[in-house]
């Protein structure tokens, strides 16, 4: 595995790519060579697991660069009779044989995990692309004006020579025609199945993880839940010649009242039970304090959860390092294919959601755990994430991903593979282990807390953005772009908005501007509308920019004019993602997602599935004053206009939801909200209004009066 840089009609590029290649000179040592043709420069840093053949290929049809593990590379070769040394040459000699727009067919043949660049000689064209999943990173920028693109394996390789980039989309092959000085991004997607059983995931499943055990010893990332240890029974089972020992890392530190990690007893268990060395990695305070700038500077990220679980990733793989692996295996993916996550017991379509949480892998856990991997010269590999298993298990069934057992009640997860451990002979304390997320069970979460304390800051996140300042000393890779990455917020004026946008700024995003959309229709599929007037204010109080879009409100089309704001707000404030207060909405996250991923944006949604009556509760506990401006449904009456949301109308609501099923947060559109206070705004707002009933359970305020007074 190794790092890639590119870049195309740049000044001095040889130089500025030797300063790329540095900045993730960690991604390859074996090995670095930079080559330009014409007006392309490409580079490339060596991590060599077996073969040892140094990049950039050149033929006389072609030159690449690539990332990648393609485990059918034997079996294409044969069939297109190529004779190669390795993976890499192999897709040089296939490339080579193909006119560039049938190279996003053809590359739908790799059975594997890579991100390449690949430069025709004939035809003047430049291909980006990736496998479908995102497995291997992959940025890029594109400047038409000046007719010039760069692209790498990390963003920070480019943000150190001055260009900041975006993830390319892995559902896309970018060709770039450099005789027109154009792109085209063409789709690649998935084939899903959707008559699945579960003993096609548990073949499929066996499959990746065999093809994935190298030859050599390597490291499973072992948690003691039933993803990583079905992997290493798997292992165990159809590849019993195979080395490796099962790695485990967490803060153990009694002076700072740390004691031992709970995950740790159950990953030492996992370990016994598969017949493999555990090695522990035990950190304490002042050592995982040192290490906080170099951890922050890797995944380009300040956000605490992020931090958290890139922590112990770092940790365990640097103990792999000192052991002389080069290969770690990881049960990542397992929770977005199979709803293993706690948010999906709410779910109103499982599958669905299962979908969005996957294709966001790329920019978020893939992305940095890839990083943090390589920077500690190892590779990963992720046997949940294979094409296959996912094409069979994204329209499974979903009561094999979630089910109620009968008998006691209890809401299951991830229940085909419970099964397929159970029936490979997995002990059911490991099978039926509950998930508990990676950040709290090796104790980071609760380190992150208390070095906040010690530092005397009010979050995590706080003293998270602190450590950029304040540790410019660490090396060259400390870009400026380390910071969480700036985001726009939909702003409806309504307390999930205003909540959302509370949360994101709590773990440390910059948000720099907000995006009202006013929609005509006061029925608006998509948008509350009765009180937007007042954004302008909400805007003021908050110390941001705000963009007001107007709509007609009508269904579907009014998804312009959002795209409109998306692409107004990339312009004018250099966002890469947006923020939203979407709930249970499908219909509104959907179609949010649908447009961020068409302008290469990244969509957060903090409050997506949280319980609703504890989530009023903490809208409530930080402070946020909001009000109930319009009602429509059975229980909600004109008393109920103009009424606080607290701790007695949650209580209220509560007892209406058990009565009447109604939504205690108004997701069913049962009610509207306006924020007058939160801990974000400088200031107020006050205002006067009028009732207007139209019915015993259908009525809204009227806004007579509003001004921002002082708190």
């Amino acid at each position: 595995m190794c790092g890639i840089v590119g870049l195309y009609n740049f000044k001095d590029s040889d130089k500025l790519t030797k300063t790329a290649l540095e900045a993730i000179k960690y991604r390859g040592t074996d090995g670095s060579k930079v080559v330009r043709i014409e007006n392309l420069t490409l580079g490339h840093n060596l991590h060599s697991v077996i073969d040892f053949i140094v990049q950039p290929i050149e033929s006389k049809k072609g030159i690449l660069v690539i990332n990648c593990e393609i485990y059918n590379w034997r079996e294409l070769a044969k069939k297109n009779k190529i004779r190669a040394k390795n993976d890499s040459e192999l897709v040089l000699s296939l490339l080579d044989s193909k006119p560039v727009k049938s190279i996003p067919k053809l590359i739908s043949s790799f059975d594997g995990d890579f991100a390449f660049a690949y430069y025709s000689k004939k035809e003047k064209k430049l291909v980006l692309g990736r496998d479908k999943v995102g497995v291997k990173p992959l940025v890029y920028y594109f400047d038409e004006q000046n007719k010039k693109l760069a692209f790498a394996s990390e963003k920070k390789a480019l943000n150190v020579i001055g260009i900041n980039a975006i993830h390319l989309n892995p559902r896309k092959v970018l060709i770039f025609d450099s005789l027109k000085s154009k792109i085209d991004l063409v789709d690649q997607n998935f084939k899903f199945k959707k008559n699945s059983t579960p003993k096609n995931i548990k073949k499929s499943l066996i499959s990746a993880v065999e093809k994935r055990v190298p030859q050599k010893p390597f490291a499973l990332l072992l948690s003691g839940g039933i993803d990583s240890t079905l992997i290493g029974k798997i292992i165990k089972l159809k590849n019993p010649k195979s080395k490796f020992v099962a790695l485990f890392a967490g803060i153990f530190d009694p002076v700072a009242n740390l004691g031992e990690p709970k995950d740790f007893e159950g990953a030492r268990n996992a370990a016994k039970l598969l017949g493999v060395d555990f090695v522990s990695k035990k950190i304490f305070l002042p050592e995982f304090e040192k290490e906080l700038p170099k951890i922050i500077s890797l995944i380009e990220s300040t956000d605490p959860v992020r931090v958290g679980v890139a922590s112990t990733i770092y940790f365990a793989t640097k103990e792999a390092q000192s052991l002389g692996l080069k290969v770690a295996i990881s049960g990542l993916g397992a929770d977005e294919l199979f709803a293993g996550y706690h948010r999906f017991k709410s779910s109103n379509d499982i599958n669905k959601d299962c979908y969005s949480y996957l294709i966001k892998l790329y920019e978020n856990d893939l992305y940095y755990q890839d990083i943090i991997t390589m920077a500690n010269k190892l590779e990963l590999r992720v046997p949940f994430l294979d094409t296959d298993l996912i094409e069979k298990s994204i329209y499974l069934n979903q009561k094999q991903k979630i089910v109620v057992n009968k008998k006691t009640g209890v809401i299951v997860n991830k229940k085909v593979l419970r099964d397929i451990a159970l029936g490979l002979k997995l002990p059911t304390e490991f099978a039926m282990k509950e998930k508990k997320a990676a950040q709290y069970g090796s104790n980071f979460d609760k380190a992150l807390e208390l070095l906040a304390k010690k530092n005397k800051f009010k979050s995590k996140a706080d003293y998270l953005n602190s450590i950029i300042v304040s540790d410019k000393k660490e090396s060259s890779i400390l870009a400026p772009t380390q910071k969480n990455i700036p985001i726009a917020a939909l702003l409806s004026t309504g307390k999930d908005s205003v909540y959302a946008i509370h949360l994101m700024k709590k773990q440390g995003y910059d948000v720099r501007c907000l995006i009202a959309i006013n929609p005509r229709n006061k029925d608006s599929f998509m948008y509350h509308s009765p009180t937007i007037e007042i954004a302008k204010m909400q805007a003021s109080a908050l110390g941001m920019r705000l963009l007001l879009i107007h709509s007609k409100g009508e269904k579907e089309t009014e998804l312009a004019e959002l795209d409109r704001g998306l692409m107004l707000a990339k312009k004018m404030f250099q966002i890469e993602g947006v923020c939203s207060g979407a709930l249970f909405s499908n219909y509104q996250r959907e179609r949010i997602e649908k447009i961020c991923e068409s302008h290469a944006l990244r969509h957060f949604a903090p409050l997506w599935h949280m319980n609703q009556e504890k989530y009023l509760k903490n809208l409530v506990k930080v402070g946020v004053k909001a009000i109930i401006t319009k009602v429509a449904c059975l229980g909600l009456n004109e008393k109920w206009l103009g009424r606080e949301i607290n701790d007695s109308a949650i209580s209220e609501l509560s007892k209406l939801n058990e009565k009447y099923g109604v939504n205690v947060a108004g997701e069913g559109g049962e009610y509207e909200s306006l924020v007058l206070d939160a801990p974000l705004f400088k200031e107020k707002i006050l205002i006067k209004f009028d009732k207007k009933m139209f019915g015993e359970n259908s009525g809204e305020i009227e806004v007579t009066f509003a001004k921002l007074v002082k708190k």
